[in-house]
């Protein structure tokens, strides 16, 4: 197995971490380079209260054994942990800038947890906008529109060899034909080295891949094609991660299914100071398909 300790910070010709007082920057990078990193969103004390609420959704019989992993969908839903988020100033300013709007809308949330000896996730883009065809599951119907899709804290860090983030520079560009020696999967979800059998590409030898370090209060920004991965976590240390994401509350969004039971009472739960951004609300059905 290679060792991905050995991966150091890369130093690019460009700047991508920066503080919340630079947002109009940060959106550039955005636009120009598929990422940036936001320093320093979250203090200590949320940190350590949204890991517990991370454990709480997606764990909460702490069952998870080496090697698993598991991502809670809908992690908005599991809990007044998660709310946290939604009465945190810097958070929800951030939010507001990069959709241009105070008028919001849950959109998707998340929760990760992955242990020790986890083999990471392969290559893949959480865009569903490339085909014109109707819709085949949830994922498909919520991940078409052209907002922000990463929005991430990595609540243990993100390094290499503890299951960090890495994504591939300039890949959210539209018509993007994939990195050198490789081709672009006929669904584009993905891509696969020249020559071999069209799978999910989870190797790390690929151009243009920058892997990211960031703090446990850092924000992972990324644009909605751009394509990303996670290293294996070759470490001692169960990885965390969360997300929540919003979109315009004027984009609605009609979905083939019901809210769920859960979802209907994280709607009759939240504080009614917090229902701003639950307006056209549309939780998501895993088990549905078009």
């Amino acid at each position: 197995m290679e060792d991905y300790l050995r991966i150091q910070k890369p130093e690019l010709n460009y700047t991508y971490e920066f503080e919340v007082s630079q947002l109009d920057l940060m959106s550039e990078c955005l636009d120009i380079h598929g990422f940036a990193i936001i320093k320093d969103v979250l203090p200590d004390q949320l940190i350590d209260s949204l890991k517990q609420a991370v454990f709480e959704g997606a764990d909460p019989a702490r069952e998870l054994q080496p090697g698993q992993s598991r991502t809670r969908h809908a992690w908005i839903e599991s809990g007044s942990g998660a709310w946290q988020l939604l009465e945190y100033e810097r958070f929800m300013r951030i939010h507001r800038h990069l959709l241009g709007t105070d008028q919001l809308t849950i959109h998707r949330s998340a929760a990760i947890i992955r242990m020790p000896g986890n083999p990471g996730q392969g290559w893949h883009t959480d865009w569903c906008g490339f085909l014109s065809q109707p819709p085949k599951h949830s994922g498909d119907v919520l991940n078409r529109g052209l907002r922000p899709s990463g929005a991430w804290f990595y609540l243990t860090g993100s390094r290499p060899e503890h299951g960090g983030l890495c994504v591939i520079e300039g890949s959210q560009v539209e018509g993007w034909s994939g990195p050198q020696g490789f081709k672009m999967m006929a669904n584009k979800g993905s891509f696969y080295k020249e020559k071999e059998t069209e799978k999910a590409y989870g190797g790390f030898d690929v151009p243009g891949l920058v892997p990211l370090f960031t703090n446990p209060g850092d924000m992972i920004v990324f644009a909605h094609r751009t394509y990303h991965a996670a290293f294996p976590n070759q470490t001692d240390e169960i990885r965390l991660s969360c997300a929540i994401g919003f979109r315009a509350r004027h984009h609605r969004i009609d979905i083939p299914w019901e809210i769920p039971e859960i979802g209907q009472q994280f709607l009759a739960d939240l504080p009614l100071h917090l229902q701003q951004y639950t307006h056209g609300y549309t939780s998501i059905d895993l088990d549905w398909r078009g």
